[in-house]
């Protein structure tokens, strides 16, 4: 892994690339865009510099298409080329230009890349556990947007923003984007569960699939097991359970049968019939004994049946590290600045949201190089001391120091920023510092008068 990273620094460098092709080589853009290459070569906004364009821009504080401009234009300036305009409608015109379902694969091409090359000893029981988890974003209250993603019927005309649900699965291993999806917040089949079952096809037969008790129902897990993957899910609390029943495998730990439901409206016949009439399932009580914790047991369910082969305890250990989704989101919506997009129309909006997952892919990259050459895990590095330090770093590329010396200087900063291990942590949801106290809208913007003030 830290080969490749510096085989892909220095080509950027000999080919005089733009700085970001150290992230992410020309050759694998061209690759997974494939003829829609050819569809347009523009002057200065190539497919490729502008992927790499956009990729800064999601990747900036400032996220906006005046600073990416910007920064291209100091880069040909550094290069002894002549400035293009500053103008961000040429870019944005390039951007809009761009494939969604060739944005969509650099995707899923970053997050197994990274995967694929990561050692075999940060797997768990050497396989690949896939963390399945969901969360809202919201966009510009446009009319297409709307269309689109409608908002919450209770806001009023002007009020609020168009809301879109996401879907990711993330490798519990390097903690990539291996797959996502986005769509509306409320109506048929917009739920998690239909999200995550258009991403079957990521899976592969012999991963494991760690999510909470929203994905615990039968058919979800008969499906996975349809393609033998197995399920690490917490039970759903309407389920009774009674450790007095089923196969005992130990203290708290035993083999029960669920029936088939009946078919719910979404499964075809056809569908219903291949799938098994009973379900062999492990369930395991987790006793927490942390002081202050609110939660002191739980329940999970399981396909993996053997309790020599996967102990209790070690099962409980990893559903411990499902929490690592929740954190890996807020590195997306809050590092990254991804909880509320930017562009105007749902196309746009689509591409921003995928452009964002394939740079922390390649942050998730960097992350990865840094804890293998320091003999760390990759979990034990800060993804935003990462970003900050990436950041200054890369346009340092083109400079005079050594492609040894430039990566070697990276990746020994990265690992250096290493999270505090505080798994039992108590933090109360609470804020120190006042927000202002501003009224919120009750009608559309326009409607208030020069002279009106709203009611605190």
């Amino acid at each position: 892994m830290v080969q490749s990273f510096r085989a892909a620094v220095a080509d950027a460098r000999r080919h005089g690339d733009l700085y970001f092709a150290a992230l992410l080589p020309q050759d694998r853009i061209r690759k997974v865009f494939g003829a829609a290459i050819g569809l347009w070569q523009g002057w200065i906004y190539s497919p490729v510099v502008t992927v790499w364009v956009f990729l800064s821009q999601c990747l900036s504080p400032d996220h906006s298409c005046r600073d990416a401009v910007a920064r291209l234009i100091a880069w040909r300036i550094a290069r002894g080329q002549e400035p293009c305009s500053a103008e961000t409608g040429a870019y944005c015109t390039a951007r809009n230009d761009l494939p969604e379902e060739a944005v969509h694969e650099l995707v899923r091409d970053t997050g197994k890349q990274i995967e694929d090359e990561s050692p075999e000893t940060w797997l768990w029981h050497r396989r690949k556990v896939r963390v399945v988890d969901g969360s809202t974003i919201t966009m510009p209250d446009t009319l297409a947007n709307q269309a689109a993603y409608p908002k919450q019927k209770s806001q009023k005309p002007g009020c609020g923003f168009p809301l879109a649900r996401i879907l990711v699965i993330f490798s519990l291993s390097v903690g990539t984007v291996l797959e996502a999806a986005i769509g509306k917040y409320k109506g048929k089949q917009t739920g998690e569960n239909s999200l995550f079952r258009q991403l079957y096809p990521t899976l592969a037969e012999g991963d494991v699939v760690l999510a909470d008790r929203y994905f615990s129902g039968w058919f979800d897990i008969a499906l996975l097991r349809q393609r033998s993957v197995d399920m690490l899910v917490r039970k759903h609390q309407l389920r009774r359970t009674d450790f007095r029943t089923g196969k005992r495998l130990g203290k708290e730990d035993h083999l029960v049968v669920w029936s088939r439901p009946q078919r719910p409206p979404w499964m075809s016949a056809e569908q219903y019939l291949a799938l098994p009439a009973t379900l062999t399932l492990r369930e395991i009580r987790i006793r927490v004994s942390q002081p202050g914790m609110r939660t002191k047991s739980l329940l999970v369910v399981t396909t993996l049946l053997d309790a020599q082969q996967y102990p209790a305890d070690e099962i409980a250990l990893l559903y411990r590290r499902r929490w690592q989704a929740e954190l890996h989101l807020r590195s997306i919506k809050i590092v990254l600045q991804m909880d509320h997009l930017r562009c105007k129309t749902p196309e746009r909006v689509r591409n921003e949201f995928y452009m964002h997952l394939t740079g922390y892919n390649l942050i998730r990259g960097v992350m990865a190089a840094a804890a293998q050459q320091a003999g760390m895990c990759p979990w034990e590095i800060s993804f935003k001391g990462t970003l900050q330090t990436l950041s200054q770093f890369l346009p340092l590329l083109p400079a005079g120091v050594t492609t040894e010396a430039w990566c070697k200087a990276l990746l020994t900063a990265v690992a250096a920023h290493i999270v505090g291990d505080r798994p039992d942590r108590f933090e109360p949801r609470r804020v120190k510092r006042r927000p202002k106290h501003y009224p919120r809208l009750q009608k559309h913007r326009r409607l208030y008068t020069s002279r009106e003030e709203p009611s605190r």
